[in-house]
């Protein structure tokens, strides 16, 4: 049998190698986080986290059903869709064997069945007029990076059960659904507001890097990189990540409440929200929009200002033809700044104030924040599967 450490080829090749494991684990399998933020960490999981997380999902869904894969089976969520097929003796539909994603839903003949999705999957769906594809599972999984709200109240008036999900390769895949963690699962924050996580679903380290390992695992807890809090009903809300954060001059602008009110702008298809160096400001937001044509920055910050307070609007806009992503749906962060640098430097960009601030003493304008709006083509997507490259409000989430 060929080895699944790390895990790695067609569907269902992993499915067989998946199902001989299943009943003779010897050892751990591993998976490559995705990367999305340095570089990527090789994560081991046992059968029994592996099991834990099927079990308890299998448990808050309803029982089991027949799955359909339509993720890369090499990052968690893909992985955990063959986990759960495997866990319950059925037999999963490979989305890419199939000639659309119609052919493939309608080859689902369990009496019940789920599907896992990023966001991006989810918004090109919807914004061809497709979601109603998605009724006929009894559970939509989304997860893999943060899901808008208004996409996820589109999904439901179409008749979608969406359960947007959070979690990572750490805990194998999702172990918080719609704020509630599944059974066994614990969830707490610290006094800095980050996210801790426990229970039998945790994985049992990072490959050859004890050191961190030991920064991570800490007396049964892994210290995510999220930043969070819990509601009045006990609920886990995300807010992001922990370097998610811009200070723009001394203020602290959380960068994913930006991206959530860029995506309402009208003409805008896909944005995120990042922090750029800055000599005078230290940081400034930059908004990075997928459009037509470079929206005007004026409407933007009073777009953004409408909803959340001034000082956390961008400062430039960068038009971009796509969001990078890593394989598995998420923003690639490092890529999407250097876009953002980029577009301010570039020559096709421009500068001036947005507005001048009086001075106390002598009422001339004093130090102007500048702006820039630019057009720049950003590196070519990593493609897994042509039908839906990933974008979309769980936070971080994986399915």
């Amino acid at each position: 049998m060929t080895s699944l450490r790390p895990v790695a080829g067609a569907p269902h090749e992993v499915l067989s190698r998946l199902r001989s494991w299943w009943d003779d684990p010897g050892g751990w399998l591993t998976l490559d986080t995705s990367g999305s933020t340095g570089a990527p960490k090789r994560v081991r999981l046992s059968r029994a986290a592996l099991a834990a997380s099927a079990t308890a999902t299998r448990t808050r869904l309803g029982g089991p059903g027949q799955w359909l894969l339509d993720l890369p089976v090499d990052r968690v969520a893909g992985l955990q869709v063959l986990v759960r097929s495997v866990a319950a003796g059925t037999t999963p539909v490979v989305a890419a064997e199939y000639g659309s994603l119609d052919a493939a839903v309608t080859a689902v003949d369990g009496d019940r069945a789920y599907t896992s999705v990023v966001p991006t999957q989810l918004h090109r769906l919807a914004e061809s007029g497709r979601l109603p594809l998605l009724r006929r599972f009894d559970a939509v999984l989304v997860g893999g990076a943060a899901t808008a709200h208004g996409l996820l109240e589109r999904a439901v008036d179409e008749g979608v059960r969406v359960v947007p999900t959070y979690g990572m390769t750490e805990t194998a895949g999702g172990c918080v659904y719609d704020g509630v963690p599944l059974d066994g699962v614990g969830v707490r924050i610290d006094v800095d507001g980050r996210v801790h996580l426990a229970g039998p679903t945790l994985f049992d380290g990072y490959e050859d890097d004890p050191m961190a390992t030991a920064q991570a695992l800490v007396d049964g807890w892994f210290r995510t990189d999220d930043l969070g809090r819990l509601d009045d009903d006990g609920r886990l809300v995300v807010l992001g990540r922990v370097d998610d954060v811009a200070v723009s001059g001394g203020v602290n602008v959380p960068l994913p409440a930006v991206t959530e009110e860029l995506l309402g702008v009208p003409g805008v298809d896909d944005a995120i929200a990042v922090g750029v160096p800055d000599a005078e400001w230290g940081a400034v937001v930059v908004a990075c929009v997928v459009a037509d044509a470079v929206p005007q920055i004026d409407a933007v910050r009073e777009h953004v200002a409408d909803r959340l307070p001034r000082e956390w609007a961008p400062r430039g806009v960068v038009r971009v033809e796509s969001i990078p992503r890593v394989a598995g749906g998420k923003v690639d962060r490092q890529a999407v700044r250097r876009l953002a640098e980029r577009g301010g430097r570039s020559g096709c960009g421009f500068w001036r104030a947005v507005g001048t601030p009086r001075s106390t003493t002598s009422g001339t304008a004093g130090c102007c924040a500048r702006r820039w709006t630019a057009a720049v083509s950003p590196p070519k997507r990593p493609s897994w599967h042509t039908r839906g490259k990933p974008a979309c409000r769980s936070r971080g989430s994986t399915t």
